[in-house]
């Protein structure tokens, strides 16, 4: 039996500025954005077509609020691998992407963190 990851949750307080973030600052496609009614969306993102996972951009309620931006609990909560390190760090600088370092040479690649829009943080990874 295989089982592949089909979607994580990403929660936001706005689904079009989601939308546009993740589209302007990293490059990534609407895969999908259906009506759900009652103000509800079922909104998919992803790094491009065809990719095996994609974030499942979910409107926070309630108590869930409070989890913007916390995903990891103030820990790099996703990795976002690249084949150009270089150009895609120079695009999303661009794009005003905030870095928290320089690039950094690592045994595993070359990575730096950065914050998405609700401040959770990522590494932008170039793997050896």
């Amino acid at each position: 039996m295989k089982q592949t990851l089909f979607a994580a949750a990403y929660l936001t307080d706005d689904y079009d500025a989601a939308i546009a973030w993740f589209r302007a600052a990293l490059g990534w496609v609407l895969l999908e954005d259906t009506d759900m009614g009652g103000g509800k969306r079922w909104v998919r993102v992803a790094p491009h077509e065809g990719a095996e996972t994609s974030f499942l951009i979910a409107r926070a309620v309630g108590d869930q609020a409070a989890a913007i931006g916390q995903h990891a609990g103030g820990r790099v909560g996703y990795f976002l691998h690249t084949d150009d390190f270089a150009a895609q760090h120079a695009r999303m600088r661009a794009a005003g992407v905030q870095f928290e370092e320089a690039p950094r040479h690592e045994p595993y690649g070359t990575v730096a963190v950065f914050r998405d829009l609700h401040g959770n943080r990522w590494d932008l990874i170039e793997p050896n």
